[in-house]
């Protein structure tokens, strides 16, 4: 997905670090916000909603419904300013400096319940198949979270919260390894070795400590 040059999202920014706008810059999206709500309800509805998304990415029209159904929580036919925030949130963590690691870790819960579509609390690899194109998970990580993260051992392979939030840090870890790798220009002739399944886990157990430990 691209956004389209010269578009109104084009010349918002995203902070790198906590994959958030600015308060100018969420005060600006909020008058282009009353300036789509047509009908000063303060929610857009799915009409306006493609016609936004269709002005401003090159998805197509059933990729922008597969988004709008996702972001309509309570199925009432329209979205309001937080979900509306959210999207050009994701959005722009894909068009600036491919951020969507950094993103889903900051932001694992809000993602966690946006796949969760049944509300069991729990998601499945189908939820993910079904919204790559809007987070761009490989399919290489998609094996190693269905793998080495389901802990519970789910017999319908699927994932609580706390085992996505897991796989969000080890991914984000590789992703920041891999940055490091490229300034250094190591990356080509020093590839690193993964970290068996145990490895992985444990691994990412000392970060939640850590994590924690820091707050």
């Amino acid at each position: 997905m691209r956004l389209k040059q010269g578009s109104f999202l084009w010349y918002l920014y995203l902070d790198k670090l906590y994959c958030l706008l600015s308060v100018r810059n969420v005060k600006a999206l909020l008058e282009y916000f009353h300036l789509l709500d047509v009908h000063r309800n303060n929610t857009l509805n799915d009409v306006l909603f493609y016609h936004f998304l269709h002005h401003v990415t090159s998805w197509n029209r059933t990729q922008i419904m597969i988004v709008f159904n996702m972001l309509d929580w309570n199925a009432v036919g329209e979205i309001g300013f937080d979900q509306f925030y959210m999207l050009v949130c994701i959005l722009l963590a894909q068009q600036q400096n491919h951020l969507e690691e950094q993103f889903i870790f900051r932001h694992s819960r809000p993602v966690f319940e946006l796949l969760d579509l049944d509300g069991a609390l729990r998601i499945g690899a189908e939820n993910f198949h079904m919204y790559n194109f809007l987070f761009n998970i490989k399919k290489e990580d998609l094996r190693e979270l269905y793998h080495d993260f389901d802990i519970t051992g789910d017999r319908q392979k699927r994932l609580n919260y706390k085992e996505f939030k897991l796989f969000t840090i080890f991914t984000m870890d590789k992703y920041q390894e891999r940055q490091k790798a490229e300034k250094n220009q190591e990356l080509p002739n020093h590839p690193q070795k993964s970290l068996s399944m145990r490895n992985r886990k444990e691994y990412c157990l000392s970060k939640i400590v850590a994590h924690k430990s820091n707050l």
